[in-house]
């Protein structure tokens, strides 16, 4: 005996302020499908996308698309058919209460699978210039792939290349002199180059956390000791004595890294990292910050008074003053390691 059924229909319009790549990205992650078919569907539409289900059913996946900005229809088909795309059904939000009729011969389906949790990671915006990369693993354990052309160098941090296609040949040079080595890192820097075509390389940063990218125009970015991954051959990575008074008193090192130039940067933190945009005055813990831009001053003060500096446990900060960006990170390895030390295993005397 059969029963009504209805379908979902994707007619191929988008709804005004919607981009068509956006669309197909966000269809493919709704249904679950490779980005790849997404395209291939909007190419088609109009397209049935799902076929044999109720009528509830149907009006879910129809305010589903809705969401993604993506048009579509429902109408009534013959009788239940397997669905044009092979995808699992998304899981709408709960937002529509509308009651669902019994049917009249119950039929015992499994239930639609769960959204998927959104992937960690970032992808390079299409029309964003420079390499493209993938940033995984994020915020935790983030980890950066980058597409190098053929005939192109990147330059990257010692002991930071985890994956690297055979064509990619390592070069090692000395960089930052007795700065770098006073930062407490390598006096190295790899710089790794695509020959006889493009090459893919991985880059896993020495300390568990969050990382970011920022191509730049021109522009200057300072660094924490530790923070530089990778940059273009275009951008310069020099040591900026940033003198005793703020190096010492800061409990960070008194170098900063200063990156310069045109072209793509990534630096990494411990813990999350988390982008601030400063206009005028702002204070930041000094274990907090990983880079901040050149249109920003800085001067290190005491967050209080001098009993608040010895028995407060925060000591001393940094004042930003001017316009421009600030990034922080969510943890601090001084805040670590204080947290640690009492758990640490001690030897019994005697």
């Amino acid at each position: 005996m059969s029963t009504a059924a209805y379908q979902v229909t994707v007619t191929g319009e988008l709804n005004p302020g919607v981009t068509r790549e956006s669309a197909v990205e966000a269809f493919a992650k709704l249904f679950k499908v490779a980005p790849e078919t997404a395209e291939q569907i909007f190419s088609r539409a109009p397209m049935v996308v799902k076929k044999g289900i109720d009528e509830t059913t149907a009006d879910k996946i129809q305010m589903a698309l809705t969401k993604i900005g993506v048009q579509s229809q429902v109408g009534m088909s013959e009788a239940p058919a397997p669905a044009v795309v092979a995808a699992e059904e998304p899981q709408p939000n709960n937002e529509i209460t509308r009651p669902v009729p019994p049917p009249p011969e119950p039929v015992p389906q499994p239930a639609p699978p769960a959204m998927a949790e959104p992937e960690a990671s970032i992808d390079q915006e299409q029309d964003q210039p420079g390499f493209k990369f993938k940033i995984e693993g994020r915020p935790d354990f983030a980890f950066l792939t980058v597409q190098v052309p053929g005939g192109k160098t990147l330059r990257v941090e010692a002991s930071a290349m985890a994956t690297m296609d055979t064509n990619m040949v390592m070069k090692t040079k000395a960089k930052g002199g007795l700065g770098r080595f006073l930062t407490s890192e390598s006096i190295f820097i790899n710089e790794f180059t695509a020959q006889n075509g493009p090459g893919e390389i991985g880059i896993a940063p020495a300390s568990p956390g969050d990382l970011a990218h920022v191509f730049l125009q021109g522009e200057t970015v300072f660094l924490q000791n530790s923070a530089f991954v990778a940059s273009d051959m275009g951008v310069t990575v020099e040591t900026k004595w940033q003198g005793l008074t703020k190096g010492f008193f800061s409990g960070e090192s008194l170098f900063l890294i200063r990156c310069s130039g045109d072209g793509d940067l990534w630096f990494n933190t411990y813990g999350g990292m988390i982008m601030l945009d400063v206009d005028g005055d702002y204070v930041v813990d000094t274990g907090n910050i990983v880079a901040f831009t050149e249109g920003l001053d800085y001067s290190i003060t005491k967050v209080g008074g001098y009993k608040s500096l010895f028995f407060s446990g925060e000591g001393f900060v940094c004042r930003f003053s001017g316009k421009g960006k600030v990034w922080i990170q969510t943890r601090s390895v001084q805040a670590f390691t204080s947290w640690v030390y009492p758990f640490r295993p001690v030897q019994n005397k005697g």
